[in-house]
């Protein structure tokens, strides 16, 4: 069952990077418009984002493995579309519907994971297996897209079918929901929609930032529809008697502070990627190939994830480990604020590696917080909350990184200005990396002082 359900994240993330290595190609053979392009990319984003709460929550109230059945269905079928698509609107289509069945797909797939893994050792390995797995895809993803790309863009579409076909065939006879769901008597339509609504406009705004100077009004419009609709969702929450999000999860701080620092993590690897992809491919004119075996060194938490990482968590904790992440992609991020035209793979190697063990220590870790001591029924909630910290915090970084780069850019074209605007633009990962670090460390202080609150009042007694 662990080995169906990494395939199918390790589907999910070779999809994303795969089309993003093949975005040139697809806008030569089609003759789409900037814009357009763009907008296949975002499309994905959109359905992802916006639905994954609701995702999750419908993995709690109408079954897992129903769920994960059913919407890995509809990314094959859809994804099939892509690959033959002749007109740009077809494209975005086929990525929005992809997009809704991975926001599905994925809380039900965790959730099947953390209720079918009792909580301990076994459901911690399970999930940093899951989490370098995930990683590990989009890594992959980068080199296999360009291979297939040389072949032929279709072929980033139609290999993640093949391969969805592998793991439907496979997750059939094996995947078992043992988790007992409630009945479902009512659905809160009216949380759905509010919740839905909010995702998708405050996602759409984020994807707006990577161009501030178009359309403003239009962006800051979407800001503020979105924070509407999400206010009329916790109204609505409050007053239901079967809400879809039991607003009193948050009050967890652990699992508060994991969100936080999983959006703050994707946004700095996120943003990051796309500034070495165009620094290596527009700036050195390195190929997607060469391009994609540069970046596979960050993903050496396919390897550690399974192994270095368990020991660590069961000999410091989650926290100390997550911390210890956070300070390799923080020296990361900051070495490379140094590069330069002339540099050598050699003088990039320590950044890639470092930022393979932020994600070994960090990403799996995270995932253990946020569904760890949550209620069996919630798990879903659970899954959807962190992987919609992941993905909007992936827009987030994207969007900023594109803000500044084109800010500092200008009309400019020369290479010399290009490294000036990439540098600029490098201080958003390290931003986000200080802050994720700065809430790891108030974390762990506040575990600190509860452990020695309580052993006073045991002295006490």
């Amino acid at each position: 069952m662990l080995i169906v359900l990494c395939g199918a994240i390790f589907l999910e993330g070779i999809d994303v990077a795969m089309l993003n290595v093949a975005l040139p190609s697809i806008r030569a053979d089609l003759g789409l418009s900037t814009g357009m392009l763009s907008g296949v990319v975002s499309a994905y984003v959109l359905g992802y984002g916006g639905f994954m709460l609701l995702g999750g929550r419908a993995a709690d109230l109408l079954g897992r493995r129903r769920m994960f059945l059913f919407w890995l269905v509809v990314f094959l079928l859809f994804s099939g579309l892509g690959g033959f698509a002749n007109e740009g609107w077809v494209l975005l289509l086929a990525r929005f519907v992809t997009g809704v069945a991975a926001a599905f797909m994925t809380p039900a797939g965790l959730s099947l994971i953390t209720t079918n893994f009792p909580e301990g050792p076994r459901r911690n390995q399970a999930l940093l297996i899951y989490a370098g797995t995930a990683a590990g895809g989009f890594a992959l993803g980068l080199v296999i897209g360009g291979l297939l790309t040389a072949i032929g863009w279709r072929w980033v579409f139609f290999a993640p079918v093949l391969l969805s076909l592998v793991i439907l065939v496979a997750a059939i006879p094996l995947i078992k929901d043992d988790g007992q769901r409630p009945a479902v008597r009512s659905f809160d339509m009216a949380g759905a929609l509010s919740v839905t609504g909010a995702m998708i406009l405050l996602v759409y705004g984020v994807v707006r930032l990577e161009h501030p100077s178009d359309g403003p009004l239009l962006t800051a419009g979407a800001f503020a529809a979105g924070l509407a609709l999400l206010a009329l969702f916790v109204a609505v929450e409050r007053r239901s008697a079967g809400p879809l999000v039991r607003l009193g999860i948050l009050r967890s701080a652990p699992l508060v502070r994991a969100n936080m620092m999983a959006a703050l993590l994707t946004a700095s690897f996120f943003g990051f990627q796309f500034l070495v992809t165009l620094y290596l491919q527009e700036l050195r004119g390195w190929s997607t190939v060469q391009t994609g075996l540069a970046l596979l060194a960050a993903a050496a938490d396919v390897v550690l994830a399974p192994t270095l990482t368990p020991w660590l968590v069961n000999r410091f904790g989650n926290a100390r480990v997550v911390l210890g992440g956070l300070l390799s992609g923080l020296l990361a991020y900051a070495l490379f604020l140094g590069v330069g035209l002339d540099w050598t793979y050699a003088a990039m190697l320590p950044s890639m590696l470092l930022i393979g063990l932020m994600f070994a220590f960090v990403y799996g870790p995270l995932t253990i917080v946020a569904t760890d001591g949550i209620a069996e029924h919630e798990q879903g909630l659970a899954g959807g909350l962190i992987n919609s910290s992941f993905q909007f915090g992936a827009a987030l970084g994207l969007s900023m990184v594109t803000a500044v780069n084109v800010a500092v850019l200008g009309a400019a074209s020369d290479a010399e200005s290009g490294l000036t605007a990439m540098r600029a633009a490098l201080v958003v990962p390290v931003t986000a990396t200080l802050l994720a670090t700065v809430i790891a460390v108030v974390g762990l202080r506040g575990r600190s002082r509860g452990r020695t609150g309580g052993e006073r009042a045991l002295s006490a007694t």
